[in-house]
């Protein structure tokens, strides 16, 4: 078993990533997504809009998954916890436009924030955070491992 503080610094790394969250029938719901990791709080966030099927999923049952994959296929890590969605972006300024903010400026650098507000409230855009409870996953010292030709 890979140690969480191990497992963490994979996600802290990385950027990119596949959230799963519940689809109304139960089943998982996948989304790549790009996001920023909070290492002090474990906390995850991930810019959407509205109206994706992931803030409506999160919306109705807040909890999602999010699996990180590290420089092979036998590294990886998962985080699982509870979810919640800022308010949606609906003036410059506010709550919602300073914390997407922030999460685009950790992908994209220097960002025109007049021009930024008035995209993010155009689109519809929050945030979805990932309040991380738990982690797993492998981190394997063994070496590269073979994979199994294909049929």
């Amino acid at each position: 078993m890979a140690d969480p503080d191990e497992l963490w610094q994979l996600i802290s790394e990385r950027r990119e990533g596949v959230l799963a969250t519940v689809k109304r029938d139960g089943t998982p719901q996948l989304s790549n997504v790009l996001y920023v990791a909070e290492h002090a709080d474990r906390l995850v966030r991930i810019s959407t809009t509205a109206d994706r099927v992931k803030a409506r999923n999160v919306a109705r049952t807040p909890r999602a998954v999010l699996h990180v994959t590290g420089p092979d296929f036998w590294h990886y890590a998962v985080a699982e916890g509870d979810a919640s969605l800022s308010a949606t972006a609906v003036m410059p300024g506010d709550a919602a436009t300073g914390e997407l903010f922030a999460v685009h400026s950790a992908f994209y650098g220097d960002l025109d924030r007049d021009a930024f507000d008035a995209e993010m409230i155009q689109h519809h855009r929050l945030v979805l955070r990932l309040h991380v409870t738990h982690l797993y996953g492998v981190m394997t010292t063994a070496g590269r491992r073979p994979v199994p030709p294909g049929r």
